[in-house]
């Protein structure tokens, strides 16, 4: 039986694994493991808000699906800004925000349903 700890577990630590290849391959300079899961945990705050307002509110309708995408867009442009400046990824920010945009949309179905 899987519970809500191995549901939300398993992305995090496949998303920050990936992420971390990823940056690997594109820095000159590498970035460390715990850089990455750091940035990505940091900018997820904006998604712990909407599961805070989906313990008040549905979020199946036309206005959960309005505040999931801009969480989701707050998260992908925080986190990617950040690994650019970071790693000194010069104009390589959709490159960086495609992969993070993917991570944080799971975290946003997982908060809405």
């Amino acid at each position: 039986r899987v519970t809500g700890v191995q549901t939300c577990a398993l992305p995090i630590l496949l998303g920050c694994l990936a992420m971390y290849a990823l940056l690997n391959l594109m820095s000159l300079s590498g970035v460390s493991f715990v850089c990455v899961v750091s940035v990505l945990g940091y900018c997820l705050l904006p998604m712990v808000g909407l599961s805070g307002l989906s313990v008040l509110f549905s979020l199946s309708g036309l206005v959960g699906n309005v505040l999931a995408g801009a969480a989701i867009c707050w998260c992908t442009l925080s986190a990617s800004k950040l690994f650019v400046t970071a790693l000194e990824l010069k104009q390589q920010q959709l490159l960086v925000a495609y992969p993070c945009s993917l991570l944080y949309g799971v975290f946003a179905l997982i908060t809405m349903f």
